[in-house]
């Protein structure tokens, strides 16, 4: 079970506070409360959607036992993105900031791909391929 103490938002992050028992995770059958001696945060990038901080240890204890999980093993357990995402769905960027950056992607790609093809024209010309190189002058 996963409850924010607080979520705090700014232009770029998301950010989930966690506090004493208010995040618990079942391993071995075991449920371990969280307990706020190392990570208490979880940064999410408001436009990507993406968990920035994955290399965080968080502290979990079951009476005496303490385990150390890093937030790249907490993303693989059960169900634990998706409550993530949903507590933190509200906070993430518009439909149209996504679009922008879309389409900003869109034309970064575009402009790899067209630097692909003259790289591997030019490959195509240093073996002599001459195949290659009018398959390749074709796309462009």
């Amino acid at each position: 079970m996963l409850k924010p103490y607080y979520i705090k938002a700014d232009d770029q992050f998301v950010r989930i506070i966690l506090a004493y028992q208010y995040f618990s995770v079942v391993i071995n059958k075991i449920v371990y409360q969280f307990i706020p001696i190392e990570g208490k945060e979880i940064r999410i990038n408001r436009r990507t959607r993406k968990v920035e901080n994955v290399g965080s240890r968080f502290a979990f204890q079951k009476g005496k036992e303490i385990i150390y999980l890093t937030m790249t093993e907490l993303i693989t357990l059960p169900d634990f993105l998706t409550q993530l995402h949903n507590i933190a769905k509200p906070y993430y960027n518009t439909g149209q900031e996504i679009n922008e950056v879309n389409a900003e992607n869109e034309l970064v790609m575009k402009e790899l791909e067209k630097k692909n093809i003259k790289r591997l024209i030019d490959k195509a010309l240093d073996e002599r391929d001459e195949k290659s190189f009018r398959e390749l002058v074709k796309l462009l």
